[in-house]
């Protein structure tokens, strides 16, 4: 038996290297180009910093036999897996490969993927999934399923222990979907789409015509709630991913980093003046939120769903804070069925990642109708007081304009666990708004008088002046301070730093029980 020279197997592990990294082939990366996308290793070397990748199993194989499987030549078995650093923090990551057999997930595609993010779990760093795949291999058959089982065990095992990101940057369907939906966030671009069953199956089954963009686009599914980011193409996707692990912690037992802290915590006088004086008028809670974060850098999540409530990531002097404003812009700023779970979602997360949270209310109730009472806006809604009630992180309430009845507590009250509550003098905290009162609490007054559209005039404002201003609250202690609305940034500034090693103690218990 020949003996092989040292430099005889080095240039053989460079001829395999070379070919496990050149995926499915030229033409079919010419193909993966053509289309507007990034190859699998393309996108692996621009999410991470240069030369910090750290690829493990890339000379695995599927061990199948059947339908010439045994002969297929499927490198890296369709998924590049590893570590490595973004922005000098590590990650662990796998990238599909659409090249290589439709980037169609096998046993041991799904294998290395459940491996790399057990190795994310043991490790404590963040999971990014970049999904690019035809869906399960069907020549494997049951093998498959369960690779696809393994995936999801260990991404409920990484939940809220480690910030797991998706991307969708190409097909995702069937059970495929299940993996990224399990995750924290998820980023899908204009070229991918994402569907538990596609259009052909749905025109067979229901008879309904709908097109992929309509039914599992990126537009689609922000509206849907299901996706988090909507980025034109790979690299902006890829660039979002970066910019959502800046805000974020490696791990649940760590802070997120101070990042670039903006020292300057001077009054800002345009806050004064961003709130209309008539409480029924709108306007858009993100040029607050952009006034109150250092360099007006906001990172907004699910920006497309739920418009009504605004969520995401700033930083207040260098600090991660997670932002929660009801937005007057839309619906004029209600809590609905989709905006409690957006925000409780929100919360959650915040909560497990020890995030302090910022509420900026403005309120009028949680929105009527038999559509919402019909489609369990009760159970939605508790969600949100759940959320609040279980967080344990740092929570700061501004009451800026209304805060009405039982969506004044579910933004975040006092009772909820608040734990500084600050008002703007153009605060109204109250049962419900003043007109909507005085009708009830003095009917008989109002229909006894001479001249009843007078007399409740006068006893609206009555009853703005006794409870519809935050003074009420204050002495009664549900608001801490009443602040000039352009000392906002510095209060939340000074109570972050008082508040940064706060420790609250909970019943021992597995987990409480969040409403459906």
């Amino acid at each position: 038996m020949a003996k092989h020279t040292m430099a005889e197997r080095l240039e053989h592990l460079a001829s395999e290297r070379a070919r496990v990294h050149a995926g499915g082939g030229e033409k079919r990366i010419e193909k993966q180009h053509e289309k507007g996308k990034m190859t699998a290793r393309e996108r692996v070397d621009a999410l991470l910093d240069p030369g910090t990748m750290l690829e493990d199993g890339a000379f695995r194989k599927n061990r199948t036999t059947f339908f010439g499987m045994d002969k297929a030549d499927m490198p890296a078995d369709g998924v590049i897996t590893g570590a490595g650093a973004v922005l000098g923090r590590p990650i662990h990551f796998a990238s599909q490969d659409f090249t290589v057999s439709g980037g169609s997930a096998g046993e041991t595609h799904n294998i290395k993927v459940a491996e790399a993010l057990h190795a994310s779990l043991e490790t404590g760093t963040p999971f990014v999934f970049i999904n690019d795949s035809g869906g399960a291999r069907v020549q494997e058959g049951i093998d498959s399923l369960s690779g696809y089982g393994k995936v999801f065990y260990e991404n409920v095992l990484l939940s809220g222990v480690v910030p797991q990101i998706s991307i969708i940057a190409g097909p995702c369907a069937g059970g495929a979907v299940y993996s990224p939906a399990l995750t924290d966030f998820i980023i899908q671009t204009r070229k991918a789409h994402m569907f538990i069953t596609g259009p052909g199956v749905i025109k067979q089954v229901t008879g309904e015509d709908v097109t992929q963009d309509e039914l599992g686009g990126a537009d689609a599914q922000m509206s849907s709630g299901v996706v988090s980011f909507v980025a034109d193409d790979d690299e902006q996707a890829l660039l979002i991913a970066k910019k959502l692990l800046s805000f974020l912690p490696q791990n649940n037992a760590e802070d997120a980093p101070i990042v670039a802290p903006d020292e300057n915590v001077a009054s800002n006088e345009k806050l004064r003046g961003i709130i209309p004086e008539e409480s029924n008028k709108g306007y858009d809670v993100r040029e607050v939120i952009r006034e109150i974060v250092d360099r007006g850098d906001f990172l907004e999540v699910r920006a497309g769903w739920a418009k009504n409530l605004v969520v995401g990531f700033g930083r207040v002097v260098g600090r991660t804070v997670g932002f929660i404003a009801n937005n007057p812009s839309v619906m004029s700023g209600v809590l609905d069925i989709d905006s409690s779970d957006k925000g409780s979602t929100f919360i959650r997360f915040c909560n497990a990642f020890n995030i302090p949270i910022v509420n900026l209310v403005d309120v009028p109730g949680f929105l009527p109708g038999v559509a919402q009472e019909r489609g369990g806006i009760i159970r939605h809604g508790a969600k949100m007081l759940f959320a609040y009630s279980a967080a344990t992180v740092p929570k700061i309430t501004i009451v800026m304009r209304k805060a009405y009845g039982g969506s004044y507590l579910a933004m975040c009250s006092k009772d909820l666990g608040a734990d500084k509550v600050f008002a703007w003098p153009s605060a109204e905290i109250a049962v419900m708004g003043a007109e909507g009162a005085a009708a009830v609490v003095f009917r008989r007054e109002i229909a006894a008088a001479e001249d009843p559209e007078a007399r409740k005039k006068e006893l609206v404002e009555e009853y703005r002046e006794t409870f519809s201003t935050p003074y009420m609250a204050a002495a009664r202690g549900q608001v801490d301070d009443i602040i000039d609305p352009a000392d906002t940034r510095r209060q939340i500034a000074l109570t972050l730093e008082i508040l940064q090693s706060k420790r609250q103690l909970r019943p021992a218990k597995k987990h409480g029980l969040e409403p459906a």
